[in-house]
């Protein structure tokens, strides 16, 4: 067995086979395959609760990067997984990690229009005034969008 199966098997959403593939491996609940993925970053990216929920109980570290430097709060703001932002958070997921362009989850949040998220993430102090590398800050990505629920958020 190598790290590449757990991977596959929460590609294929097979919670059964995830779980015990960690439990003969708990070591590999922070591994990275060769994008900088991590379990808990793979699983919550694909949408899938059951899988985070269940990689969340061996403890992973929640803010962990991929190769951009994203983590797994980040990647469920462009992929508007509501629910599994909710759970990130309720285990501590850092709100204000910066990514190599230095955006924030809620730079994401402006840059998709996930307004449910953003509010989640604005009640668990999320940084409104985190510029990324073109000095933009997430109210000026809402802005660009033109999505004035946003927009009026994050004023």
């Amino acid at each position: 067995m190598i790290f590449e199966d757990v991977m596959t098997a929460i590609r294929e959403g097979d919670v059964k086979l995830v779980e015990a593939i960690l439990d003969k491996h708990p070591e590999w609940i922070n591994e990275k395959d060769e994008r900088g993925s991590t379990p808990l970053l793979l699983a919550s990216y694909y949408g899938n609760l059951q899988l985070t929920q269940l990689i969340l109980s061996y403890k992973p570290d929640l803010n962990s990067k991929d190769k951009a430097g994203n983590t797994a709060l980040m990647g469920v703001c462009f992929k508007q997984h509501t629910d599994i932002a909710e759970l990130l958070l309720q285990h501590n997921a850092d709100v204000n990690t910066v990514n190599r362009t230095g955006a924030n989850a809620l730079t994401y949040c402006a840059m998709f229009n996930s307004v449910a998220i953003a509010k989640l993430l604005i009640e668990n102090g999320a940084n409104l005034s985190q510029k990324d590398e073109n000095g933009l800050t997430p109210l000026d990505h809402a802005k660009k969008q033109g999505n004035s629920e946003l927009i009026e958020l994050l004023q």
